[in-house]
């Protein structure tokens, strides 16, 4: 039986214990009306999961560090600061950690990071992403991973709307737009625009269930592995 814990439980961190499988036990959840730290929870811990916020990321580091505890980490919205400590946790524990658990969006991103390099040179790049009117940060954190693979194949200027911008500059720039309304899962959409023709990578979500059955494949894989780093390239392509 694999000992489980919640960091957030809200509609994400339901979400994730309604998709366990018969392998998995909730040990303990860490949220509001709830545990307020992982010491809270008495049963040994195998892994963490975390759907939260950033404001529980020192509590997080501070108990995997100290009971080597992989964990996942699916929170968004981190400072430069926080990314740097979460880097540090990897050298000490397994750290699972992406800005989108869905298989599909992975596999996207794949895709977007093999067909830059070929068509950078003749075709303008734009990334468009919608999201629910409750979403805190903007662009998405995955609109950032689409942005960041499309980077690797040259130098761009990213630039985040078109509001007073002048002329786009052709093939040296990645225009990145969010969308808020409604309650709009998640949808992103990179357009490679050339002459007389469009190729268009989409990925919609139709349920938030994508994420949590993500998380929870990726923190199985997780749990054998050696103190490092990983995204969910690395669970679905073993790149380490």
């Amino acid at each position: 039986m694999i000992n489980v814990a919640l960091v957030g439980y809200g509609a994400m961190g339901q979400m994730v214990h309604k998709n366990f499988t018969d392998d998995m036990k909730l040990v303990g959840k860490v949220s509001l009306g709830e545990l307020t730290s992982l010491y809270e929870i008495k049963e040994k811990i195998d892994v963490v999961i975390d759907f939260s916020n950033p404001a529980n990321l020192d509590m997080i580091i501070d108990y995997c560090t100290k009971n080597h505890t992989p964990v996942v980490i699916a929170t968004t919205g981190y400072t430069d600061e926080q990314k740097a400590k979460i880097k540090e946790l990897s050298k000490n524990v397994p750290v699972l950690w992406s800005s989108n658990y869905s298989l599909g969006v992975i596999l996207l991103n794949r895709l977007v990071r093999e067909i830059t390099p070929i068509l950078k040179d003749s075709f303008d790049i734009e990334v468009i992403e919608a999201h629910h009117n409750k979403k805190i940060d903007a662009p998405s954190g995955t609109a950032k991973m689409l942005v960041q693979s499309i980077e690797e194949a040259g130098e761009f200027k990213v630039v985040n709307g078109r509001s007073g911008v002048s002329k786009r500059e052709p093939y040296k720039e990645i225009g990145v737009h969010a969308v808020r309304g409604g309650t709009i899962v998640g949808e992103h959409e990179v357009i490679f625009a050339g002459n007389d023709e469009i190729l268009t990578l989409k990925h919609s979500a139709h349920s938030k269930a994508i994420f949590a059955v993500g998380a929870i494949k990726g923190a199985k894989w997780l749990l054998d592995k050696s103190n490092n780093l990983y995204n969910m390239e690395d669970v679905l392509f073993g790149n380490k």
